[in-house]
Order: structure tokens, then C-alpha cells, then sequence
């Protein structure tokens, strides 16, 4: 090992410290060097792929639908609708519950081109024209349609159509 030479491993790690503090004071500098002359705030972090599946996105947007964070619930339904086409439902509820009736006649078309044997997009849709007091023939059409669809939910689509039939008389 030579004369008097041992290993001093705390001082190779100082050295190398030192390095990397050099480095990095550097890196900072000039990182905010090319901020301040550029005129940015601060450099964001960009995801260029989102990681949340369609399915998060709609419970995510449920969750924001319930705290009546009405255009939280709304983005996120529109990130799940690019592949999951009954967050067009979802959309249209929400548009509901905020009290835009037409958009959510917009959504729950496009739900019922998507998403054709859903029955639940049918029911609301009825619903919606029952709530605006329209199109009632078509409302009673489209709550039968659901009541085919889903024999399961007849109960809940019958008190639709029930007061479908009672608004007309």
C-alpha cells in the first residue's frame, strides 16, 4: 500500500461529496439562469401518459360528482369517455345535477350512440325529458326501451314511466 498510505474510506466519500456538490450547484445555477432569462416560472413535469385507467377516471369524477364539484366531475368523465363510452352517462348526469338540461340531452345522445344497450342512458334520458316537461311520446318510448333492455331495474324505470304517463293527463 506504500508508505504510510491506508484507506481513509470517509475521505474518498468527502471527495466524492464534494464532486457531486459541485455538480449539482452547477446543475441549479444554470437551471435557474435559463429561467430567469427566459421569462418562466418554473419548469413543469409533463406526463405523456396519463396514468389513470378510464375506469379511475369515472370513479374519480363520481367523487368529485358528490362533493358538487360539478367541472372537476366533468373533466375527468371527459378523459374516460375517449375510451369508455358510458362516461357519456355519466357526463349527461352531471350536466343534470348542474341544471344544464340541454348539454346533458347532448351527452345522453351521444351515450345512446355509444353505449346502445344501457338501459340506465334510456331511463335518463326519459327523465330528462319528463323534468323539461317535452317530448313525452318519446319519453315513454325510451323508458319501454329500458325496461326491455334491463327486466332486472323495472321497478325504478316503471315509477319513470309512471310519471311520464301522469304529467300528460
Amino acid at each position: 500500500m506504500g508508505k504510510n498510505k491506508f484507506l481513509d474510506p470517509f475521505g474518498e466519500a468527502q471527495k466524492l461529496s464534494m464532486k457531486t456538490d459541485n455538480f449539482m450547484r452547477r446543475f441549479f445555477f444554470t437551471l435557474l439562469l435559463t429561467v430567469l432569462l427566459s421569462g418562466c416560472a418554473l419548469p413543469r413535469i409533463i406526463f405523456l401518459d396519463d396514468p389513470l385507467t378510464p375506469e379511475e377516471h369515472i370513479n374519480l369524477g363520481v367523487v368529485y360528482e358528490k362533493k358538487q364539484e360539478f367541472e372537476a366531475a366533468i373533466k375527468e368523465y371527459k378523459l374516460a369517455a375517449a375510451k369508455l363510452p358510458i362516461a357519456y352517462l355519466y357526463l349527461g348526469n352531471v350536466c343534470f345535477n348542474k341544471g344544464d338540461l340541454d348539454e346533458a340531452e347532448s351527452y345522453y345522445r351521444k351515450a345512446l350512440d355509444k353505449a346502445p344497450m344501457n338501459a340506465d342512458v334510456y331511463n335518463n334520458l326519459a327523465w330528462l325529458y319528463y323534468t323539461k316537461g317535452k317530448n313525452l311520446d318519446e319519453a315513454e318510448t325510451l323508458v319501454l326501451k329500458a325496461i326491455e333492455l334491463n327486466p332486472l331495474k323495472e321497478d325504478l324505470y316503471r315509477d319513470t314511466l309512471q310519471r311520464i304517463r301522469e304529467s300528460r293527463k
